[in-house]
């Protein structure tokens, strides 16, 4: 079995090394096959020269991927995992939040018979040790009811980064996937249950970073307006 991981970075170069060294630590703690794939979605920062310096540069394990310009997390996911060969692919956000120990939670599912696996932050034994601040918080938790009457059905906690597919279901539903930006993580959950792929929702361990990309105001109305266009960029797909 191999696993794929793909980590989306913009400006993370004060991040990126410390958060490789960590997965380098884990895929080999626990003896898999594995690549890492990060994309780097235009940063005009260090982070590629960390990237490259962290890994000894690009070969068959490590791959660095780089936009031309910002294209946005969603773009940037979705060519990392339309990249991935690995039988599972995990993506993962750059900081870290969910530490990459709990894929193991998430691969566990996949191996009892799910197609799709979701990093979750909003169920009981779920377990947030730094919050964000309540205005953020409180937008998350009206952002995924409106979600939830729109779009997908059930799952709680659309938006954590921390997701992990097989490969047929994550190949599938990335090439029909086409949000650029936060919204991309309900389109995935969307498509997932239209094609009739199994997703499990799973609690995990997370901690919010201070240094957060999200506009706070600007970002949460694009997402609302998204919404609506997953559901009309997708009505004849599948």
């Amino acid at each position: 079995m191999k696993l794929s991981i793909v980590i989306p970075c913009y400006n993370e170069e004060q991040r990126i090394g410390k958060s490789l060294e960590t997965i380098h630590s884990f895929v080999r703690n626990i003896n898999i096959e594995h690549e890492i794939i990060v994309v780097d979605d235009g940063s005009s920062d260090r982070t590629c020269e960390v990237v490259l310096n962290c890994c000894g540069g690009e070969n068959e394990t490590h791959r660095l991927l780089r936009n031309e310009k910002n294209r946005g997390k969603g773009y940037s996911v979705r060519r990392g995992v339309l990249e991935a060969t690995g039988d599972y692919i995990l993506f993962s956000d750059a900081d870290l939040s969910t530490p990459i120990e709990e894929a193991l939670r998430l691969i566990a599912k996949l191996e009892d018979g799910f197609d799709v696996a979701i990093g979750s932050r909003a169920l009981p034994n779920s377990k947030v040790e730094i919050r964000q601040n309540f205005f953020r918080e409180l937008m998350g938790k009206i952002f995924n009811k409106i979600a939830r009457l729109l779009t997908f059905k059930g799952i709680k906690d659309s938006q954590c980064g921390f997701k992990c597919f097989k490969r047929e279901a994550a190949k599938k539903i990335f090439s029909l996937q086409k949000l650029d930006g936060f919204s991309f993580d309900v389109e995935v959950i969307y498509l997932a249950q239209k094609i009739g792929f199994k997703v499990a929702e799973i609690p995990v361990i997370w901690r919010n970073s201070t240094a957060s990309k999200v506009n706070v105001v600007a970002d949460p109305i694009k997402m609302f307006f998204d919404l609506i266009k997953i559901r009309v960029m997708h009505i004849n797909d599948v």
